[in-house]
């Protein structure tokens, strides 16, 4: 008898054991089930919550839950918006024709709820302060104030203006996902930054994309991109193609087989040549 119930808890304690599951198969789970229901959608948050005590030391696991409250804050509109071709680098969503046969263009745009975004937030500032040297963290919280920011991102640009002084005067030993993260990934992380401020479109977008490319320029002298993104200021938020055309000609010093310098350029010396014409 005795053998017979070492036996059976030898079975159950393997069953147990099998039924276990890992941090990698909660990922892969949590994966699919955002595919199927989205970032908040039903039963994710359960699943995070049964993640997070099984493993609450997964990086994983705030991801997921930074995810779950910044989706569930939004919700999404189409406004009407009067002589706007674009808004926030956006195409229309919809056109209409008013009474007069004039197109009224609709974009869609994303509302917060307070609440909720706080939250999204405050789980970001407790990674950040527990890991100040992982960039998941301060990348996703930039992104997630660029977004509800909207036209003027002034949060989200003084973040990252902050993480570029601290990288200038400590040299942290950033991280990328728990992987080592050299100046090189910095640098273009922040490139992607100066990107989302200029696709805004709006005037302290612009203002920002100029000012933190000035400052990584002297930081990073050697980076072109940094001279071509003042040119492009230049040149599109100011419509001064005689002084663009001298940061992409610095930048093609620096590498004379540069793309966007080569090509920005050869705009404005066609648009120059037609003029003269």
């Amino acid at each position: 008898m005795k053998k017979l119930i070492l036996a059976i808890a030898a079975i159950a304690f393997c069953a147990a054991a099998s039924a276990q599951t890992t941090a990698e198969e909660f990922q892969a789970r949590y994966e699919r089930l955002v595919r199927n229901v989205g970032y908040s959608g039903v039963g994710v948050e359960t699943l995070i919550d049964r993640w997070e005590e099984a493993f609450p030391d997964d990086a994983g696991v705030p991801v997921a839950r930074f995810n779950y409250y910044f989706y569930k804050s939004q919700r999404s509109e189409l406004v009407q918006k009067d002589g706007v071709r674009r808004y926030l680098g956006n195409a229309p969503a919809l056109t209409l024709k008013d009474a007069e046969g004039q197109d009224v263009n609709y974009f869609e745009e994303n509302f917060y709820d307070e609440a909720l975004f706080g939250e999204a937030l405050r789980v970001l500032d407790a990674q950040a302060a527990a890991h100040p040297d992982e960039l998941r963290w301060h990348y996703l919280k930039i992104t997630a104030l660029a977004a509800y920011e909207k036209e003027s991102p002034d949060m989200a640009a003084a973040e990252l203006k902050a993480l570029i002084a601290r990288d200038a005067s400590a040299h942290p030993a950033w991280t990328l996902d728990g992987e080592p993260a050299d100046r090189d990934l910095f640098q273009q992380g922040v490139v992607e930054y100066c990107s989302i401020f200029f696709r805004l479109g709006t005037d302290a977008g612009y203002e920002y994309f100029r000012e933190i490319s000035e400052r990584m320029n002297k930081l990073f002298p050697k980076n072109p991109v940094f001279i071509n993104n003042i040119g492009s200021y230049w040149q599109v938020a100011k419509g001064n193609d005689k002084q663009a055309a001298k940061y992409y000609k610095k930048a093609l010093k620096l590498d004379p087989d540069d793309y966007a310098a080569t090509r920005n350029l050869q705009i404005i010396e066609r648009k120059q040549a037609a003029a003269k014409k």
